[in-house]
């Protein structure tokens, strides 16, 4: 019977150990439907359009600025991934996270430290209420000892703790992927806001071309008595106008320029991108369905792993109404000189735990109860808002890209239009029909439908890029570290 007391004991403190204070973890819901409200563009029925790299397909894996097809903005978006400077700080801060987990789980194993000392002491004869007769000349004190700590996880306040830290690493492991993902998306935006600039460039350059032409044939005319001294002011007011808008346009290209080169880690002054116009249509991207967003998107899964820490923050609070449980040992040798330090009668040793229990704190543990409480509701609704936030985004985009498609369609029809009137006016003023002023108007009409026809192109290409961000770029939960 004397040997089940100690097999008693340690079943009693495992039975402890494996207990833990405070809520389990579930996933609160959040309001989804069971489609997006807005349909796609009509143009993307019936295809396959761009997927998810599947799992053995590496080469793809989040690189979705390839469906785009085009070489300069693959070869830029490599250098925001090696480069960008926003992207290192994001890492930097999920390496610390990390490093914290590690921290927390050394919080499992027991704590060793020794503090060797060699002290020489002479006590003096004269001190008050000390009896001369325990006066000496000196003695030593020679100590190696080894401290050992150790405290028992009774109510799973460390490993709620070393859980806490390894769902904010991961929280910060997915806002790593947030931030690669905004400015990926950034750069794309960037770029063909840049080649959108590009092409009104080359529109405003024949324009003004055409415009000297026309300038010309007017002065002609004027010399050859053919027609009024107002067609050539006209034809001049035209020209510079024009000029104006050419000039300015180079403003828009040289900061959207200066911008990607920032997000590549160059300085301007290192950068440039030849011209080159924007001609491009938006590739196919299915959306899925509402209830894949929740899996797709990093800033959900961050906000996800969150409410999770939260959660084991209310565990940790209240294990601090129960008592604290410490293993402690000492051992090691203590002599009065060198040559007795080390001899085994030297040794010594004591060991035993200590229970530690905090009965009055002002109402300090029930406050921070409440507060963890508090926090995570809190994060239960920063969890929801984001989850609704993003669903509003794949819909503003996908209503976005299906609009403009249609706008596109009615543009194309628009300057179409507006190049045979102009056409028909050169023509009849050429003849003498009619005066420069339906030119003017024409010229004008035809220039901001052409300049329109880049700018829808360019809102495109834009939402085709949000729509990416707004789905996750390829990414999902899977691809979360296992910490």
């Amino acid at each position: 019977m004397k040997r089940l007391g100690p097999a008693a004991g340690s079943a009693a403190l495992l039975l402890l150990a494996g207990c833990m204070v405070g809520p389990r973890y579930h996933r609160p819901d959040v309001a989804t439907a069971p489609a997006y409200k807005e349909p796609a563009p009509a143009s993307w029925q019936g295809t396959d359009g761009w997927k998810n790299a599947q799992p053995q397909d590496q080469s793809l894996r989040g690189k979705w600025w390839e469906i785009f097809g085009d070489p300069q903005l693959n070869t830029l978006e490599e250098q925001v991934t090696a480069s960008n400077q926003d992207l290192k700080v994001a890492e930097a801060h999920y390496r610390e996270a990390r490093a914290m987990v590690r921290f927390s789980r050394a919080g499992e194993a027991p704590t060793i430290g020794t503090a060797p000392s060699i002290t020489n002491e002479r006590l003096s004869p004269n001190r008050p209420y000390f009896s001369q007769t325990a006066a000496n000349n000196g003695t030593g004190d020679f100590v190696l000892p080894v401290d050992l700590s150790w405290e028992i996880d009774l109510w799973g306040k460390i490993r709620r703790e070393v859980t806490a830290s390894r769902e904010e690493a991961q929280a910060s492991a997915a806002d790593l992927q947030t931030a690669s993902l905004s400015l990926h998306a950034e750069l794309a935006i960037d770029y063909f806001e840049l080649r959108s600039a590009d092409a009104q460039k080359q529109l405003l350059d024949q324009t003004v071309k055409d415009y000297e032409d026309a300038l010309r044939l007017t002065t002609n005319r004027f010399e050859g008595g053919a027609s009024p001294k107002s067609d050539v002011a006209q034809a001049q007011t035209q020209l510079d106008a024009a000029q104006v808008q050419d000039t300015d346009i180079g403003v828009q290209r040289a900061q959207f320029e200066h911008a990607v080169a920032i997000l590549i880690g160059k300085p301007p002054a290192q950068f440039s991108l030849a011209l080159t116009p924007l001609h491009a249509e938006p590739p196919v991207i299915p959306a899925g369905v509402p209830s894949e967003l929740l899996q797709r998107r990093p800033d959900i899964a961050a906000s996800e792993r969150r409410m999770g820490e939260a959660n084991e923050q209310i565990g940790i609070a209240r294990s601090a109404y129960f008592p604290d449980l410490t293993l402690s040992a000492e051992g090691g040798f203590e002599g009065t000189t060198i040559a007795n330090w080390m001899n085994w009668p030297s040794r010594f040793w004591a060991v035993g735990p200590t229970l530690a229990q905090t009965i009055f704190d002002g109402g300090r543990r029930r406050a921070t109860s409440e507060s963890a409480l508090a926090g995570y509701d809190a994060a239960v609704a920063t969890y929801r808002q984001t989850s609704l936030t993003a669903f509003m985004e794949v819909e503003d985009n996908l209503a976005a890209l299906r609009v403009l498609e249609q706008e596109a369609q009615q543009q194309n029809q628009a300057t179409a239009s507006a190049q045979e009137s102009l056409q028909l006016f050169d023509n009849r003023y050429e003849g003498g029909v009619d005066n420069y002023l339906q030119v003017i108007t024409a010229q004008t009409t035809y220039l901001a439908n052409e300049r329109n026809s880049i700018d829808i192109m360019r809102r495109r290409m834009d939402s085709s890029v949000l729509l990416i961000k707004a789905l996750g770029g390829g990414w999902d939960t899977s691809q979360l570290p296992k910490l």
